[in-house]
């Protein structure tokens, strides 16, 4: 896994603070602040998250219901289509994106693992610690 990965991962399964991660976020360019909500997109969908995250996602986030990650995660008919909009909305949005995503891919991982990971697997980011990135993720 790449230090992104890592980072993303530790950030979703709470081994870091999401501040950090905003803090990293923020310090990014607009290239790769739109590369990492693509990358965090696509681990929501390898996670299977779901419509019905949403809600919960937004509650971890601690964005509000009616901000427009908020209402693009929780309304919507194909939800492929909603982390599309989500991950090109404007960058004065981009913060509030990536901590609802941040927040989906830790909903939609703690499920999978609990379903299909409890008895050990061979995902490399379920095998992250509370340091195991650290090195590679600054």
């Amino acid at each position: 896994m790449d230090a992104r990965s890592v980072m993303l991962n530790e950030l979703a399964q709470g081994l870091r603070p999401v501040a950090q991660g905003v803090d990293w976020f923020e310090g990014l360019s607009a290239v790769e602040q739109f590369e990492v909500l693509r990358d965090l997109a696509g681990f929501c969908l390898q996670a299977r998250a779901t419509g019905e995250d949403g809600l919960l996602s937004v509650q971890r986030a601690g964005i509000r219901p009616t901000h427009t990650p908020a209402v693009l995660i929780t309304q919507g008919q194909s939800f492929s289509q909603q982390l599309a909009k989500i991950i090109n909305l404007p960058q004065e949005e981009r913060i509030k994106a990536f901590r609802l995503l941040v927040a989906l891919l830790g909903v939609a991982d703690e499920r999978r693992r609990a379903r299909f990971c409890a008895h050990g697997c061979s995902h490399p980011w379920h095998r992250l610690g509370p340091s195991a990135g650290a090195e590679a993720a600054t």
